[in-house]
């Protein structure tokens, strides 16, 4: 809770959140001040003593303050004044006009205000921590040849560790041996598996689907992926939206004018009339003016809504990050590694008549075979099995020459080699903002491969939804014209910008926000700047990819673009729950302080009256956990397959 409602702080590492209702501290006692109350009432009903009932009011009083009175004390001991202080005040003032019951029924009902708001925030401070839970509790190392079962915590940088069918990965790490399908739906949101082998990286929590595997550990278990984000997301919690710093802005003075209102009313009441009304009157005036309803509504919406957000394999960064998600009103992309995979493919192949695409591939599969540069990993990832040429030497800027039965290869960009009859064929593939490379047999050219970075599966739906939103949506990119713009016409964006220097990025952004509130969306790497420019920055793909959650406000964690719009959505849902929390907080104090001080509404019916309306806001706030998850993103290796069987060629 905020300051200004003078709630405790959120549990130390080490204490136990609670995970049932019941198992609430604050809710636990004012059980007990309820049942004493009903007593005290029955009691009344039957006949009992009034040294009795008196007795059973003031139990239940001592009871239901103690989950506030004390906390409250130790905030005026460092200057601060709260509403809890209203509250102690109030129930002082109440047991002075021997009005025991009402202070009691002040204490109870307030009692379960605090232990509702301490229940929601341990629902999401528990769903944080169940990411660690996603770890095993042990793993099979390899040491010196003999496999051994240990703890995770025992797990060290370069150990060799074996997951079996069904098991959890205990750490991140790269596969060393074995391919399978992981699951990592509770890490990313994704629900479709995710295909690895050796040299993937895998992460801790995700699910071996078939295959033995080998993984060399390559972070400890404290400082894994799910562990930094467990403890990024309760750092930045603290961060504070600026809704909540305007509740905290009209709560906090709010508290000490209210006091001062209320002494002015009791002392002028009482020099004008009734001294006992007049003070019973201020004292009901200090609770219906308690700011804990509006303290409480944006931090428990908050916390719902990035509790739900994490589920979706969205990561925010406390209040101020969803709050801005929920405004922005225009998105600028970063093309390569957002739009696309950053993962080049081949998606066409010409060739000279009398030699079929698959030899064009063959052969230019034959000079890359040890080669490390993406287009040679695009080439051979097209074909089944790459025999080595002979002689390979790379040309600088050029590209590379090689013998491959007994024939002279060259594979290189156009103007090195020739197009000659393929010259049409080339300029086509560059229009479709490809890299071409021609192939060339005895000095002969006989084929071109066409390699381009492809548009994510999903990236057209993702930007006419946002489009269809209503947002302004621009394409950022250091790559050339000619391939940003083919790629832009393929996803429907119209506002492109190419050929641009992270700076460069960074200083469009700025242009953008002068009338838009404006957020980036990028890889984290080259578009730092852009991200910590933007007013908000969202990171895509960020795994294990420190610079990428450490400069964005947002990240992404998995590779479906879908993510995007439905992360705005969820924000801006969250954004006009906080809204309503607000407008009903101030609405609540606007009507009761009138009521109060006119005598309309004694306390009793002022402390049920505001109770239950914090009641209502707590609930309206849990409402922003609510989230529905992704259908199964579509496939990017059936368009790629699609593309190379047109062509005539063989993908692998």
């Amino acid at each position: 809770m905020s300051d200004a409602c003078g709630c405790s702080a959120p549990p130390v590492d080490g204490e136990e959140a609670p995970e049932r209702l019941w198992q609430v501290r604050e809710l636990q006692f004012a059980l007990v001040s309820g049942v004493l109350l009903l007593a005290a009432v029955i009691g009344g009903w039957v006949g009992l003593s009034r040294q009795v009932t008196v007795g059973l009011e003031v139990v239940a009083l001592l009871v239901g303050a103690y989950t506030f009175v004390p906390s409250t004390l130790r905030q005026l001991v460092r200057g601060k004044i709260g509403v809890g202080t209203l509250m102690t005040v109030a129930a002082v003032g109440a047991v002075i006009l021997g009005e025991v019951g009402e202070a009691a029924m002040l204490a109870f009902l307030f009692s379960v205000s605090e232990g509702l708001e301490e229940y929601s925030l341990a629902r999401t401070r528990r769903g944080l921590r169940a990411l660690l839970a996603l770890v095993p509790d042990t793993a099979t190392v390899v040491r010196d040849g003999v496999e051994s079962v240990v703890a995770p915590a025992d797990l060290q940088v370069g150990d060799l560790i074996v997951v079996k069918p069904g098991e959890r990965v205990a750490t991140d790490g790269v596969i060393q041996q074995g391919r399978t399908a992981l699951d990592v739906s509770a890490i990313t949101g994704e629900s479709v598996p995710v295909e690895a082998g050796a040299g993937d990286v895998v992460f801790a929590g995700a699910i071996n689907g078939t295959g033995v595997l080998q993984v060399q550990v390559t972070t400890t278990a404290a400082d894994n992926s799910l562990a930094r984000i467990v403890r990024i997301v309760e750092a930045e919690q603290s961060r504070k939206g600026a809704s909540q710093r305007l509740a905290d802005r009209i709560a906090k003075p709010l508290v000490p004018a209210v006091m001062v209102a209320a002494a002015v009313i009791a002392v002028v009441g009482s020099l004008l009339g009734d001294p006992a009304t007049w003070i019973e009157r201020a004292l009901v005036v200090l609770v219906a003016a308690s700011p804990c309803a509006l303290a409480i509504s944006v931090p428990v919406t908050v916390v719902a809504a990035v509790g739900a957000a994490s589920r979706l394999g969205v990561l925010v960064k406390g209040g101020a990050a969803l709050e801005v998600l929920g405004k922005v009103n225009a998105v600028a992309l970063d093309k390569t590694g957002t739009l696309t995979a950053n993962r080049p493919r081949v998606i066409d192949v010409a060739a000279v008549e009398g030699v079929t695409p698959q030899r064009v591939l063959q052969l230019a599969a034959a000079l890359e075979a040890r080669s490390e540069h993406p287009l040679a990993q695009a080439i051979l990832a097209a074909v089944d099995h790459a025999e080595p040429a002979a002689d390979v030497e790379a040309v600088t800027g050029a590209g590379l020459t090689g013998h491959y039965d007994g024939q002279v290869l060259r594979l290189g960009r156009p103007g090195w080699v020739e197009a000659g009859p393929l010259a049409s064929d080339v300029e086509r593939m560059q229009q479709a903002g490809a890299t071409a490379v021609l192939v060339e047999v005895d000095g002969q050219t006989v084929g071109a491969v066409a390699v381009r970075d492809e548009l994510r599966p999903e990236a057209r739906e993702v930007v006419e939804d946002l489009r269809g939103s209503g947002y302004q949506v621009a394409m950022l990119t250091g790559d050339n014209h000619t391939t940003a713009a083919a790629l832009a016409a393929e996803v429907g964006i119209t506002d492109v910008h190419a050929e641009l220097r992270p700076e460069d990025k960074a200083g469009l952004i700025r242009q953008l926000r002068e009338h838009r509130c404006a957020a980036m969306v990028g890889d984290g790497v080259n578009d730092a700047p852009a991200l910590a420019t933007a007013d908000l920055g969202i990171a895509m793909g960020a795994m294990g990819t420190d610079v990428a959650i450490e400069t964005a406000d947002v990240a992404l964690m998995g590779e479906d673009l879908r993510h995007l719009p439905q992360a705005f959505k969820h924000a801006r849902r969250a954004r006009r729950i906080m809204l309503q929390n607000v407008g009903l907080s101030l609405a609540l104090i606007a009507v009761l302080i009138p009521l109060a001080l006119l005598g309309v509404l004694g306390l009793a019916a002022v402390v049920l009256v505001h109770e239950l309306a914090e009641v209502v806001v707590i609930a309206n706030g849990v409402r922003a956990g609510r989230v529905r998850a992704l259908t199964a993103a579509p496939s990017g290796d059936r368009a790629t397959s699609a593309a190379l069987t047109a062509s005539g060629a063989a993908p692998s």
